[in-house]
């Protein structure tokens, strides 16, 4: 139900914030190999949720990039971010996140402060669109589609024969649009080999090579046919090697999950550096930020494909802003594990390759109790 303009002062004040770290295990056999995300052959998948409250009783749910990182995210929410945004209103959405980046900035810009940050903003959207009986997509223009293709985002495996299993698995789902975390030529072929020409596939090596390295495997992947070469450079904001790559490379090129504001994207674009641009809302402000990504690249010409590699709502929000905002080419990230529960249970599974955009008030759903409870890690 909308909510009367007459209660929102006294109603919609945050009262309370609190982090929930969930850990879910892997149900599968597979191991992954270390990479970007976790340890070697990690055996579950780490959140970490934020539940905002109002006065009301209104709850918004957000999501802050952690994984490793989490005690870190953990802290900054509790002990930094927290106690400047309780007794605020929650429908202040942009003047309250304004306000926390500007008192905060002295702490840095990106890492655990922005993570922290933008699960809070994700968790004030998620109040905004309860509080006024509209999904968040609508609260950005509305929804031109009611469904969204995914690609289906594998971990690195290394072994060439456990690409190939996890490839045909995903195929067997479902799939066309394919993701690998590999870095050594024989696995992406190998994977080519096994999905076939008619299958989109990308590569995110995660930042691993000089330009002069990354100029030597694109004439060695180009073969592959790679719809998008992601990160391939170190440092990450080394925006004018991404340019040179993306001339001479032979393949397009993605980056972006690892800029925190707007002015990277904005020197990014600038650069002519990306084909394909990826703020990762749960990183770099959330739902506030990402909005303004969108009109960046639109102003550029350049296709947004909004990282999501989480299935809470770091992933919601990023399925509702390019629903609203994005293009017919934009895809959605589906981390593709073997977890034992999923936080909407089979709400948001692809099916045949495609999400359902939710059309309930807010994010649409709410992380479900019983999985929160069952994994919780409590400290």
């Amino acid at each position: 139900m909308p909510l009367d303009r007459g209660t929102a002062d006294r109603d919609m004040k945050i009262a309370m914030i609190e982090v929930i770290v969930v850990a879910i295990p892997f149900a599968g056999g597979s191991k992954s190999a270390e990479s970007a995300w976790g340890k070697k052959n990690a055996s579950r998948a780490d959140s970490l949720l934020v539940k905002v409250t109002t006065e009301g009783g209104v709850i918004g749910w957000g999501e802050a990039f952690g994984f490793t990182a989490i005690p870190a995210v953990k802290a900054a929410i509790e002990e930094v971010i927290a106690p400047l945004c309780i007794g605020v209103s929650a429908l202040n959405i942009g003047s309250l996140m304004l306000d926390v980046q500007k008192r905060l900035h002295i702490f840095g810009r990106s890492g655990a402060i922005m993570f922290g940050i933008s699960a809070i903003d994700i968790a004030l959207w998620d109040i905004l669109g309860k509080a006024t009986g509209q999904p968040v997509h609508r609260l950005l223009g509305g929804a031109a589609v009611s469904e969204l293709a995914c690609y289906a985002s594998l971990v690195r495996y290394t072994d060439p024969q456990l690409v190939v299993e996890n490839v045909n698995r995903a195929l067997a789902d479902g799939f066309s649009h394919l993701k690998l975390h590999e870095v050594t030529v024989d696995a992406v072929r190998e994977a080519r080999k096994a999905a076939g020409d008619s299958v989109d596939i990308t590569l995110d090596v995660n930042c691993p090579w000089t330009v002069r390295e990354a100029l030597d495997m694109s004439a060695k992947l180009r073969p592959f046919n790679l719809r998008w070469l992601e990160e391939p450079i170190w440092p990450p904001e080394n925006f004018d090697g991404l340019a040179r790559m993306r001339r001479e490379g032979g393949i397009p090129i993605a980056a972006g999950e690892n800029a925190s504001t707007l002015v990277e994207f904005q020197q990014m674009l600038s650069a002519g550096a990306v084909d394909f641009v990826q703020p990762s809302p749960a990183k770099m402000g959330g739902i506030s930020e990402l909005q303004k990504v969108f009109a960046l690249a639109a102003a550029s010409a350049t296709v947004v494909m909004v990282h999501t590699f989480y299935d809470g709502p770091g992933l919601l929000a990023s399925v509702h802003a390019s629903a609203a905002l994005g293009s017919k080419d934009s895809l959605v990230e589906w981390r593709y594990f073997d977890l034992e529960a999923q936080l909407y249970g089979d709400a948001v599974l692809p099916k045949n390759g495609m999400i359902t955009v939710p059309h309930g008030p807010g994010l649409g759903y709410d992380p479900d109790a019983d999985v929160v409870r069952n994994f919780e890690v409590r400290s």
